[in-house]
This record gives structure tokens, sequence and C-alpha cells, in this order.
């Protein structure tokens, strides 16, 4: 099946599948960070005009997953910790408050969506699915969005959408072989009955340290990894 008939299936734009699948490129590192997108190439690979890959690589650009160069095109995102020190600081306000607000609006179907995903995201690290898997990536996503679904504030929700995304795309890039941290289980089973619960200031307590944690972690093997040539180098 082709991009335009994987689109009309989907009920997508042309441009918002281009979209889709370059993020997702990037994200898992098979597009590098700084790496040249030649629009012919990509024309190439899409079968597609020109016109709906400018659309989507404007988006892209718009949500900081590729940067526009004046009259040389478009490249990935570079990668930096002061970009990765943003974004985590970004998403905890972000996520936090869409999850006050979720909690005070959320009912009774609000409440069985986090456990049935709670669930799904459990059961995988139980059976120890790597992190990196697409079955782990599917249900991990799933799970934070289904805490903060409830907040009624689409602007909000596709924010903090793209706000993950970034943020994932760290962490799959650094943290690709790392092992089930057993903390980690214990915060998202954590987050998820507080918010039940409808104890706020508990549940975004627990997952703004988190999501800083997780954003620790990173920071820690991107200085990690950038330091490893300059040693070699020595």
């Amino acid at each position: 099946m082709d991009l335009a008939q994987l689109a009309e299936q989907n009920g997508q734009t042309l441009s918002t599948a281009i979209a889709s699948t370059l993020r997702a490129a990037i994200s898992n590192g098979e597009l590098a960070p700084g790496c040249k997108l030649r629009l012919d190439e990509l024309r190439a690979t899409f079968g597609v005009s020109l016109s709906p890959l400018r659309e989507a690589l404007s988006r892209l650009s718009a949500e900081g997953f590729v940067v526009m160069e004046d009259q040389r095109g478009y490249r990935v995102a570079p990668i930096s910790e002061a970009n990765l020190v943003e974004v985590t600081k970004l998403r905890a306000m972000v996520e936090t408050f869409a999850l006050r607000e979720a909690i005070a609006q959320g009912d009774d179907r609000w409440e069985g969506e986090v456990v049935a995903s709670l669930y799904r995201l459990n059961k995988l690290e139980r059976v120890d699915m790597p992190a990196d898997s697409g079955a782990w990536e599917a249900a991990h996503r799933d799970l934070h969005h289904r805490l903060i679904s409830a907040c009624k504030m689409p602007l909000l929700l596709s924010f903090s959408a793209t706000l993950h995304d970034l943020n994932d795309r760290y962490r799959r890039l650094f943290l690709t072989s790392r092992p089930f941290d057993r903390a980690v289980r214990r915060e998202h089973t954590d987050i998820a009955n507080a918010a039940i619960e409808r104890n706020a200031d508990l549940a975004c307590e627990i997952l703004r340290e988190h999501i800083e944690r997780t954003g620790t972690n990173i920071r820690k093997a991107l200085l990690k990894n950038e330091a490893a040539p300059a040693k070699q180098a020595a």
C-alpha cells in the first residue's frame, strides 16, 4: 500500500501522512540529527509532488523536528543538552497542568481507559518487552495520553503530544538499550492510581518527578556520548 492509500485509509491528508512518517523516522534515529533532507529523494521515496512534501516539512519545522535553512532546504533538527533541558521542563509543566485538569473533569469512562492502558503497559513490561519495541512505545505513549485526555483542551493535548514526541526522540536515541527500571514501572502505576483517586496534587507530583528523572537520565547519556569522541581523540 502506498502512502496516498494509507493516508486515505486513515482519514489523513497526504501531508499529514508524510509528516507522521518522517516524524517517526526522526524519533527512532533512522534519520540522524542534522542530516540533509533532500526534496528530490523524499519525492521519490514517497511518490508525491512537492506541495504536500513542503507542507509536511513546514509542519515538522514548527514542531521542532526539522530546521529550515535559508536557500539550502531542510535538515533534521540537531540535538543538544540545552534543547533537551527545555523540552523536559516544558513537558513537565504542560503535562502536569493537563493532568490536573483531566482529574477535575474526567468521568468513569476516563477512569476505565486509564486502567486499561496501564494494564496493557504493565503486561508488556512483565514479559520484558524491549523498551525500544514498537509495542512498548505505543503502550507507553497511550498511557500518558489517556491520563490527560479528559482535560477537554484540544490545543493543550496537541502541544503535549508534540513535547512527548520531542522527548521520546532523545530517549530513543540514548536510552534504547536501557532495561526497565522497577521504579519507573511503579511510577506509572502510582500516577494512574492517584489520578483515579482524584488526588491531583500527588498525581502531578509523581508525574513531574517521573518526567524530570527521565530527562536527567537522558542528559547523562547524552553527555557521556558527547564525551566519548573527545576521549578517543585524546
